[in-house]
């Protein structure tokens, strides 16, 4: 377990909070940066409460999300995140890690920003396409040529996650140290006049 990175003798954890107020933080990116896994440590060592927004969906649809999108379309599934991912902000601060197509909406980018923080979680191709190997559960992905899917995904999305408040590499690393440099991206962020924050490795 890291020890909390300090600056002036409070842990970066407690700044960020102060920092926070109300607002949640939310995770966007492709499928495969780490949202889920990153935002579950990041809400442990925070003391929030951490959500993913595919899982309160199934929840509320009870069907699972290649089930909603072959059932009803991808339309109705966007229509369903919209609505969750609003209700789950309403409930903050907290955690929520959010599908890779929810930033795309203009109205979810509005409450996000509204309600709460965002950070991109960014990967490089080769990354991705390793770990959504891993799961079978990617509707998008069900192609002739996923990797040409995830090239066409990227394109067209880097441009509109580059929109969020805080950008942070997801990279081959511990998910521990993705952890640190969202908490010293987003201390920067609320807290630029602080001394910067250096968490321990």
């Amino acid at each position: 377990m890291n020890e909390p990175a300090q600056t002036g003798g409070e842990p970066i954890e407690a700044r960020l909070r102060r920092a926070l107020g109300t607002r949640s933080i939310v995770l966007v990116g492709l499928m495969g940066a780490g949202k889920s896994t990153v935002g579950r440590r990041l809400a442990q060592r925070l003391g929030l409460i951490f959500k993913d927004a595919d899982h309160e969906i199934e929840a509320a649809a009870g069907l699972t999300i290649p089930d909603i999108f072959a059932i009803y379309g991808e339309p109705s599934f966007r229509d369903g995140e919209e609505r969750v991912i609003a209700r789950l902000l309403r409930a903050g601060p907290l955690v929520l890690a959010t599908g890779g197509g929810a930033f795309m909406r203009d109205t979810t980018r509005a409450r996000i920003a509204e309600f709460g923080v965002s950070v991109w979680l960014k990967a490089d191709l080769d990354v991705l396409m390793r770990r959504v190997r891993k799961r079978g559960n990617r509707p998008l992905l069900e192609t002739e040529d996923p990797e040409a899917t995830m090239r066409a995904l990227m394109e067209a999305r880097h441009p509109v996650y580059a929109e969020a408040d805080v950008e942070v590499v997801s990279r081959d690393v511990s998910h521990d140290r993705v952890v640190d440099d969202v908490l010293e991206a987003l201390v920067a962020h609320l807290d630029p006049s602080a001394p910067p924050a250096v968490a321990a490795q």
